[in-house]
């Protein structure tokens, strides 16, 4: 992983937010609160919480007794997430996966959606959330599936390598799509002292956006993807359009209705 693939600075929040929040990421925020709804959790901790789009849909659909810490590397996301608030108040929180300011068995569960991609030492997190959990509890988290189960962001990639052959943008197949195989992520879980056997499952959820142009102005504006493509001329512009074009080719103009696929772990401390 780069460093900065996780830089979601600038205008990146507020764009993620308007654009990729309801394309790909409101979908799986309800999954994970219907996983939560059969357990007993009085406290929970919520980890790379971005924009706050887990964090609405847990303080709208889990009980008021429910205490929700959301915390996320990033001040600037933190920001976006607490200026859109949420039906009740949860702490929010500036934290280091790697480092968490949490006591040992501070939580009965730890939620991640789309985040752990993003840690520089997976099992060293795994293991701090481990730590917090207490006897018992469980961590949720999913990752994008396969670049091939998720046609925006295969799109959005060889759209790239056409425009930049010679040195191809690859934030996507390497970050956020690029840790999926679920013997890796037993053995990361395990490096990090979970002892019980994950459940892993793929989850292939419906996404609709209202143009192509709003598909590529939330992958290219909206993630550490853009770094990639300013530092290669700075043609933003010209690389969200060629993106559009190439969404347009499969999807034509108007509302786009797409199959996106995420994989989803659970297990138990």
């Amino acid at each position: 992983m780069s460093a900065s693939d996780k830089v979601f600075a600038g205008s990146v929040p507020e764009i993620y937010e308007t654009y990729l929040v309801p394309l790909i990421f409101t979908q799986y925020a309800a999954d994970v609160v219907a996983r939560l709804k059969s357990r007993s959790v009085s406290k929970l901790l919520e980890i790379a919480a971005g924009t706050g789009a887990v964090t609405r849909a847990m303080a709208s659909g889990l009980p008021a007794s429910v205490s929700i810490v959301a915390t996320d590397l990033s001040q600037g996301m933190l920001d976006q997430a607490a200026a859109r608030g949420t039906s009740r108040p949860v702490e929010w929180r500036q934290a280091d996966a790697m480092s968490l300011p949490f006591e040992d068995g501070s939580f009965d569960a730890v939620v991640c959606q789309f985040g752990v991609m993003f840690f520089p030492d997976r099992s060293k997190a795994y293991a701090e959330i481990r730590r917090v959990l207490k006897p018992g509890g469980v961590f949720i988290f999913n990752v994008w599936d396969r670049l091939d189960s998720n046609a925006y962001a295969e799109i959005t990639t060889r759209a790239l390598e056409s425009m930049f052959p010679n040195d191809p943008p690859r934030f996507l197949p390497r970050t956020p799509y690029g840790y999926n195989d679920p013997e890796i992520l037993r053995q990361d879980l395990a490096k990090g002292g979970f002892t019980a056997s994950p459940e892993i499952i793929a989850v292939p959820c419906p996404s609709s956006a209202a143009s192509c142009e709003a598909v590529a102005i939330g992958y290219c504006q909206g993630t550490p993807l853009r770094g990639e493509i300013e530092a290669r001329g700075g043609q933003l512009s010209e690389a969200t359009k060629v993106v559009a074009e190439a969404l347009g080719k499969k999807y034509g103009a108007g509302t786009v209705n797409a199959q996106i696929q995420a994989v989803v772990v659970t297990v138990q401390r």
